[in-house]
């Protein structure tokens, strides 16, 4: 019979040792993170250049160009807003039924709301029930990827031998890095389109171009195992009746520290990856077809940097890794919107490679292992997911409409957002100092790596 009350944590003891890693297991799991995470950056990002390029003439045309970009990046925010509730309603399936079925019910969900974005008629042709649609659209696929990541992250970092698992678990990011790519060669095909085209039809075969993406996920995760961890607690049945609920009674502290950590990671990530597409047009002045070319260059950087960064920890440690980084994302806002004035696509291209490489893969290539060790095994997926999207909603979410509306407030200054960019950085960065080092932690304990160790 399960175990349906939460008590409290036990203190963590000496690591008792996992079970070896099946090699198998190990493969698939970092397969089906991999191509899960990328359909969800693809998503993300053919939704976010689509904000930034065309969706405030489609579905917000009755307004000014400033005004529809304010709309076109509020409904881009509240598919953020909709992650949390996803996170709160999937995890609770993740740490009770599995991390495998989490995965498959959450890529049906993107992948069809993507889908059903590109099916959607525009403003001319339903008035504002189109922006309407769009928004419902939206949350539902914000909703789902609420536990995308988490449970990536997770179900890697289980199944993965310690002294590999922030190489493996990185492979997340990676896989992020990739949809990146997809997205941005997937607009640079459309580009390619006379505008009418673009405008009429070629923006909707986008959109439906995620089905090939949801297909070849599908592959992957109908041949994924459980983590060692999960199939251990099943065996003694420890699983918890509400994971959220102990979350909350039990893990606060490094759900508060997930939260904070992630909070400027987010912030400068989704800047890099949607705000910056739309500033290089509106202010800088470049080419819309030089966007794309840009943000793929950005990903296949960020995705190399991110298995750099998830290997360097596995012999440094989490925390003196991950301080590193944010260093130099406290470091660099400023310089990279003078590079981006300055006009040269070198010099646009250096920046923003550099954008990607701390903020939207390489940091987050590290956290993919670091977060699910923070927490203990009974609401790990939980405490990840509520963690990350809790954060993302305050940070990535807001981040492009934040960065708009300083930037018309101030008169089309950059200053501003530099400050903001780096105020939030700042806060991770002191958050990262003060949480504990988790490197090759017991992941079968039941207690969070922030409750101080008894002697044995």
């Amino acid at each position: 019979m399960e175990s349906n009350t939460a008590t409290p944590p036990p203190p963590a003891t000496a690591p008792t040792g996992e079970p070896p890693a099946d090699p198998q297991a190990v493969r698939r799991a970092a397969w089906a993170g991999l191509v899960g995470t990328a359909l969800e950056q693809y998503d993300f990002v053919i939704y976010g250049t689509a904000s930034a390029l065309i969706f405030s003439d489609l579905f917000f045309p009755n307004v000014s160009a400033s005004v529809g970009l304010l709309a076109s990046f509020s409904t881009y925010a509240v598919g953020f807003a909709a992650r949390p509730l996803g996170g709160l309603f999937f995890s609770r399936f993740g740490d009770r039924l599995g991390r495998k079925w989490v995965l498959i019910a959450t890529l049906f969900l993107m992948g069809g709301s993507t889908l059903a974005i590109g099916l959607l008629p525009t403003y001319g042709s339903v008035g504002i029930l189109a922006p309407i649609l769009l928004l419902i659209c939206r949350m539902a696929q914000g909703f789902g990827a609420g536990a995308e990541q988490a449970g990536g992250a997770t179900l890697l970092t289980e199944t993965a031998a310690p002294g590999r698992r922030g190489r493996l678990s990185s492979l997340v990011m990676t896989g992020a890095a990739l949809g990146t790519a997809l997205g941005a060669v997937a607009w640079m095909l459309a580009q390619q389109l006379p505008d009418d085209a673009l405008m009429s039809w070629g923006w909707r075969v986008v959109f439906a171009s995620s089905l090939l993406v949801t297909a070849a996920a599908m592959v992957m995760r109908r041949k994924l195992h459980e983590s060692p961890v999960f199939q251990e607690l099943k065996a003694q049945h420890e699983r918890p009746a509400s994971p959220v609920k102990e979350v909350f009674q039990h893990g606060r502290k490094p759900l508060l520290l997930v939260i904070l950590m992630n909070f400027g990671v987010s912030t400068q990530s989704y800047t890099y990856q949607v705000f910056m597409a739309s500033y290089l047009v509106s202010s800088v002045g470049v080419e819309k077809s030089f966007v794309p070319e840009v943000l793929l260059l950005g990903s296949l950087c960020g995705g190399v940097a991110a298995i750099a960064f998830g290997a360097l920890s596995d012999r440094l440690g989490r925390r003196p890794v991950c301080s590193l980084i944010l260093t130099g994302m406290v470091l660099l806002p400023a310089p990279t919107f003078i590079a981006l004035n300055s006009g040269s696509k070198v010099a646009i291209a250096v920046a923003m490679a550099v954008g990607f490489i701390l903020a939207c893969q390489g940091l987050v290539g590290v956290h993919m292992s670091y977060f699910p060790e923070l927490f203990g095994n009974r609401y790990r997926y939980a405490g990840v997911a509520l963690g990350r999207e809790f954060s993302s909603v305050i940070g990535g979410g807001v981040a492009p409409l934040i960065c708009s509306a300083l930037l018309t407030a101030f008169t089309g200054s950059w200053i501003p957002v530099a400050v903001y960019m780096t105020v939030v950085a700042a806060v991770s960065l002191i958050t990262t100092r003060m949480t504990p080092e988790t490197l090759d932690r017991d992941l079968n304990t039941a207690a969070d790596a922030t409750v101080p160790r008894q002697p044995v």
